[in-house]
């Protein structure tokens, strides 16, 4: 049996193209350490100096906890709401399936420059004063259709014969949705959620717009960034980098923790299971 033969260039390519996406952060990693302020070659020594300044900076715990307040709220807003909506949608007429998921979906298609403006001027309009709360109202808009997106697809996925049997036994709709289906889907709503939270917690350009005298992370970096260039960035960016990769590996292993339990107790309740091993035939 022969095999297909990779081709050298492939290799290269993919090496290539992971060298492009990689460098510039570990570039900032690594310069996140330097001993002096310098942010090009040679390097010189490794320091933790910039660490300390970041996390001694009054200016930048202020602006940590901003964020955090809106990426939590937003992130527990958009897993109840976001759970509810995916979950009526899936049930409902399929008629009105598509218009509906389009509405949902259609924020997803926007720019984050035209979500902030529009909201500035709703704002705006209805005299709502700038605060934390506009921020969070405004990720809620911006997150809210990739946390759908995944709840959707999760909850398309399951059998709707153990809600029918549910159902048939006298179990109401809540009972059938808190004992029967919301235990097949946590994880990933969770992972979801955590999905959410990385993504509010970054986000730069709709802030900007509807943030008022408040400040986010992301804001105390543009505009540290605007006055010179302070090594003590590459210090935030760095812990912002480990932050956010940390809600995508916990979102990645609940999602594989999930995929692996539907797959056992699909292959549990499989009739050729249940039925054990056959005798062979004549």
């Amino acid at each position: 049996m022969s095999t297909a033969r990779r081709s050298p260039i492939t290799g290269v390519f993919t090496f290539a193209g992971l060298v492009f996406l990689w460098a510039p952060l570990l570039l900032v990693v690594l310069f996140s350490f330097h001993s002096t302020g310098g942010l090009t070659f040679p390097f010189e020594g490794f320091s933790t100096r910039w660490y300390d300044k970041v996390l001694s900076s009054e200016e930048i715990r202020t602006a940590a906890k901003n964020s955090l307040i809106v990426a939590t709220s937003t992130a527990l807003i958009t897993l109840l709401v976001g759970t509810l909506a995916a979950y009526g949608l899936t049930r409902a007429s399929s008629r009105l399936r598509g218009p509906l998921a389009l509405l949902f979906f259609l924020p997803i298609t926007l720019p984050g420059l035209f979500i902030g403006v529009s909201l500035l001027v709703a704002f705006s309009r209805v005299q709502f004063t700038l605060s934390l709360l506009t921020v969070t109202i405004a990720h809620l808009v911006y997150v809210f259709p990739f946390f759908f997106l995944i709840a959707r697809a999760t909850l398309e996925r399951l059998d709707p014969a153990l809600e029918e049997t549910a159902a048939d036994l006298g179990a109401g709709r809540a009972t059938v949705f808190r004992r029967v289906t919301l235990p097949q889907v946590w994880p990933v709503l969770v992972g979801a959620a955590c999905l959410t939270f990385a993504l509010s917690f970054d986000e730069f350009v709709i802030t900007f717009f509807v943030i008022g005298p408040d400040s986010t992370l992301p804001l105390v970096i543009w505009s540290t960034l605007r006055r010179t260039i302070d090594p003590s960035i590459n210090a935030i960016s760095s812990l912002l980098l480990l932050f956010t990769m940390l809600m995508f590996v916990v979102t990645f292993a609940l999602t594989s923790w999930s995929e692996r339990r539907r797959r056992g107790r699909g292959l549990a309740e499989d009739p050729l299971v249940l039925a054990g091993p056959t005798k062979a035939t004549a």
